[in-house]
């Protein structure tokens, strides 16, 4: 799907700009550093989690769309999760997510995948991404750190604004050094700093205080990792995926 036309006015002309494609970047993009992980075509540059290649079955591009069917709501059991085939620390990722109603996913971020591998998905950073009033997820945890936009089991999203859901929805994940940022649709929602006084103390009250969560080093302080998308059994769709190192 196209973006809308835009129209400016310039010495009184109109002057109509391009709509631009997604899985696209503009010029102005490719010289700032930006580079795609999703083309909109393929599945290049991915792989399934723990694994060579990428799932045989659940996972497809349709439409332009990388996109996770529905099976049975569990946690990267029925697919698969998939990660990047590179690894990252200092970085900007963009990502367009859509949701079908009451379904759970997720972008993971410093994921590593360390032995033996776990029961559900592979360990990582989490920004949520959920149907907050038809999934049970939305309740659990605390004070709302389950919601979409959220710090998974950490930190909840602040003022923000999630689309319908069936619109598309874009989030933001800003690391550098040890600070990270959460945008959901251009709005900060989450700030925090990996390794902080801060950091740990929230750690050590979710559920990543579980010895297996730091048997190969502290939660969520790797210095570098993958990207991953969540099969936790629910169809949602993303696009737009890009990132750029810093």
């Amino acid at each position: 799907m196209k973006s809308l036309l835009s129209i400016t006015l310039l010495a009184g002309v109109l002057a109509f700009t391009a709509p631009v494609e997604p899985n696209t970047l503009t010029p102005a993009e490719k010289k700032d550093g930006w580079k795609l992980l999703f083309d909109g075509k393929t599945t290049n540059g991915w792989r399934g989690a723990y694994a060579k290649t990428f799932p045989q079955k659940g996972w497809s591009v349709d439409n332009g769309m990388l996109t996770i069917q529905q099976s049975d709501g569990s946690e990267s059991h029925s697919f698969g999760d998939i990660v990047t085939d590179g690894e990252y620390s200092d970085f900007d990722l963009m990502f367009d997510f859509k949701l079908t109603e009451g379904a759970n996913s997720g972008v993971k971020y410093f994921v590593v995948e360390n032995y033996p591998k776990p029961a559900g998905s592979a360990f990582g950073l989490e920004f949520q991404v959920l149907d907050d009033d038809k999934h049970p997820d939305a309740k659990k945890g605390r004070d709302g750190n389950r919601t979409v936009g959220s710090l998974y089991d950490l930190i909840p999203a602040q003022s923000k604004q999630a689309h319908a859901i069936g619109d598309w929805n874009t989030g933001r994940v800003v690391s550098k050094g040890k600070h990270v940022d959460h945008y959901l649709n251009g709005t900060k929602v989450v700030s925090y700093d990996r390794g902080s006084d801060e950091f740990r103390k929230l750690v050590a009250m979710s559920k990543y205080n579980a010895p297996e969560y730091n048997t190969n080093g502290r939660f969520g302080e790797a210095p570098k990792g993958h990207i991953l998308l969540q099969d936790h059994g629910n169809r949602v769709y993303y696009r737009n995926v890009k990132i750029k190192t810093l």
